[in-house]
């Protein structure tokens, strides 16, 4: 599958934010009026990791996500938090940073219309995600190595929708068991992925990650099973 991926900015609320939007090549956003959604079966909004530890658009993990998105035929939505890369403004403790999410989840409905919205966050911003989630009404979310009991994760997100929890069991960062028990308390609980032996970063696990991911997507959102695939 053809991607085109273009920078764009984005109006936030600390300044402009800088974004990357990725989408099949048949999808093309600039042959479309703004909020045209006949076209496109859903978009995807992707938070990437913590600010402050090197986190941007274009982590690895992050860039995974978005490709899972694209591979269901899915536009996906990649930003750089306020103070990251060439967005504006400074960290904000995550507060902030979740208000800059919200404001690229309506860029995304300006260009695409009121298709299904999918969440998607890894890390910190598994956590921003989810606190998005719960401003917006999201179709699906997906969590990856959601860092339980600080950075924000709610301790009962509330989601009546299908969501993932994506966690190795080897992550030196977020703690697998503290993950299954928080997940094991939702109502209704996540479809939970442990990866066995797989660290923070998902090192050597990506492709299974990305495949797991648009597995899900294809039954949350009752897509078409395309064989093809982005790079």
């Amino acid at each position: 599958m053809s991607v085109v991926s273009t920078r764009i900015t984005i109006d936030g609320p600390a300044g402009a934010l800088e974004a990357m939007l990725e989408h099949p090549t048949a999808v093309d956003p600039a042959t479309m009026a703004p909020g045209t959604a006949d076209q496109v079966p859903a978009v995807a909004v992707v938070c990437h990791p913590h600010p402050q530890f090197q986190g941007t658009m274009l982590n690895k993990v992050v860039h995974t996500l978005a490709r899972s998105a694209i591979d269901c035929g899915l536009p996906a939505l990649r930003f750089n938090y306020r103070g990251v890369g060439k967005s504006e403004g400074v960290y904000d403790n995550g507060l902030g940073e979740t208000d800059d999410a919200e404001a690229v989840v309506g860029e995304a409905q300006r260009l695409f219309g009121t298709v299904p919205l999918v969440l998607m966050g890894f890390s910190f911003g598994a956590g921003v995600a989810l606190r998005v989630a719960q401003r917006v009404s999201p179709a699906a979310l997906v969590a990856a190595a959601p860092p339980v009991g600080r950075l924000g994760v709610p301790e009962q997100v509330g989601m009546s929708v299908p969501w993932q929890v994506v966690q190795g069991t080897a992550d030196e960062l977020v703690d697998s068991t503290a993950v299954e028990r928080w997940a094991a308390t939702q109502t209704p609980p996540p479809e939970l992925v442990m990866m066995d032996g797989v660290s923070h970063f998902f090192h050597g696990s990506l492709t299974t990650m990305r495949k797991d991911v648009r597995a899900f997507l294809i039954r949350s959102l009752e897509l078409p099973d395309s064989k093809d695939a982005s790079d």
